[in-house]
This record gives structure tokens, C-alpha cells and sequence, in this order.
């Protein structure tokens, strides 16, 4: 299988393969949680899509809407009521915890609106954590790799707290490619930063998808994000209202 390689320089290129290979399968996806009321309320409902290897996609829509329910299921963080999630092949719902976070571990990469970077570990060490899960070697050099990339070399050595929202999105963002992962899956990632680092940050991510050849997944609010990708899923209300190109699609 294409995309990893145990040479340290991390982007490894995934061939381009044909229209019909999907990375990604969504099969009468449903959510509902049971209120205190005992009232049944439904998050997702019969939700149907693929994603194409190496494609970049954006699902849209407005507050509420089961946007982020979406994408945890599609990473396997959360389990579906009904309906199935096939991930690079593997049927999510037939694995225990444990193994769809080791495929996770495997193949998936994430950024979150608010970072989730560890306070106690500086930038550095935050990029490395993954690397040390996996059981990689020269860890420390292939994070140092990594924050080059994202124009933060010379701030390793700082904590979260002593960087900026938009040098934290970087260290996110490099820690998210250290696994040089088959599909990154994006969480509003501009929504907490200004207009100036929101723009930089998205061409961030656009150039180092490009460079890794990853399949990419973003949930937005931002239109001009959205735009930037090959295709939009709009959801509303738990459906499913639209799948469309853009003119980059």
C-alpha cells in the first residue's frame, strides 16, 4: 500500500489512483441521543457520501446543523447509531476503542479549532508525542523537520501559552502531518483566529496537503475556505441538502 515509508522524510506521495477508489464511504449514517425527557433526538440522519483519494472536501453548514458530529464519526471518534463508516478500507464499526484509535494512529490526522496541544509540552515536544506513540525513530529531528515546514523552527522550544493563536494552529497542523496521515480531518481550524492568520494558515494547509498527497476533510463556517476545496457537502438539520463541485472540483 501507498503513503508511508520508513525513511525520515516524512511526506510520503500517495499515487494517484482512479476516480472509483474512495478513501472514505458514508452508508445511512444516523446519530441520536436519548434526552432526559426520554425523547429520542436525532443529530444525523441517513447520511450517504464518499470521499475520493486525495480530494479536498468541505462540509458546510449552519450551527447545530451535526457538522462536527459528522466528521467525529467519519474519524472514528464516536460510534453511529445506524449506518456504517468505512475508513481506507476498514469498517469502523466492527472495531473495539482501542482499535480504531490505533487506526487512527495509522492513518488519520486532526486539527481542532481550539488546537488541543498539550499545555506542559513545549511546541516541539507536542509535535514528537505522536512520532513516540507510533514508536518512530529520530523523533526529535523529524519534528523539527515538521515545525521548519510551518515556519516555526525557532520556537521550539516554547510552550503553548508563550505562542500566539496562529503559531499554535501551525504547531497543530505540524503534529497533525507527523504521521504523514492518509486523510486529515479539520475542524474549523480558521475559527478562532483574525482574518490575516486565517489566510495563512489555509494556504499552510492546502501547500502541505499538496505536498503529501492527503485526502482532506474540513468542517467550516468560513466560505472562502470552503471555496478553496473540490467539493462542498452542505448538511442542515441532520441531512444531507447538497453535494456539489467548485470550480477547483
Amino acid at each position: 500500500m501507498a503513503g508511508r515509508s520508513n525513511n525520515p522524510g516524512f511526506f510520503v506521495s500517495i499515487p494517484k489512483k482512479t476516480s472509483v477508489d474512495n478513501i472514505l464511504n458514508i452508508s445511512d449514517l444516523s446519530k441520536t441521543y436519548q434526552s432526559a425527557g426520554g425523547r429520542t433526538l436525532t443529530v444525523l440522519d441517513q447520511i450517504n457520501f464518499s470521499v475520493a483519494i486525495g480530494s479536498t472536501n468541505a462540509i458546510v453548514g449552519p450551527s447545530g446543523s451535526g457538522k462536527t458530529t459528522l466528521l467525529g464519526l467519519c474519524a472514528g471518534l464516536d460510534r453511529s447509531t445506524s449506518g456504517t463508516v468505512e475508513l481506507n478500507g476498514i469498517n469502523l464499526n466492527k472495531l473495539t476503542e482501542d482499535q480504531r484509535a490505533q487506526v487512527r494512529n495509522q492513518h488519520v490526522g486532526f486539527i481542532f479549532q481550539n488546537f488541543q496541544l498539550l499545555p506542559t509540552l513545549t511546541a516541539l515536544e507536542n509535535v514528537m508525542v505522536p512520532l513516540e506513540l507510533r514508536g518512530e525513530k529520530n523523533i526529535k529531528a523529524r519534528a523539527l523537520d515538521l515545525l521548519d515546514k510551518v515556519g516555526l523552527s525557532e520556537r521550539g522550544h516554547h510552550y503553548p501559552l508563550q505562542l500566539s493563536g496562529g503559531e499554535q494552529q501551525r504547531v497543530s497542523l505540524a503534529r497533525a502531518f507527523s504521521n504523514a496521515p492518509r486523510i486529515l480531518f479539520a475542524d474549523e481550524p480558521t475559527g478562532n483566529l483574525d482574518a490575516e492568520t486565517s489566510d495563512k494558515v489555509i494556504k499552510l494547509i492546502f501547500d502541505l496537503n499538496k505536498e503529501a498527497g492527503t485526502t482532506l476533510v474540513v468542517v467550516t463556517h468560513d466560505p472562502e475556505l470552503a471555496a478553496k476545496t473540490q467539493r462542498i457537502i452542505r448538511i442542515k438539520g441532520g441531512k444531507l441538502i447538497a453535494d456539489e463541485k467548485t470550480i477547483n472540483g
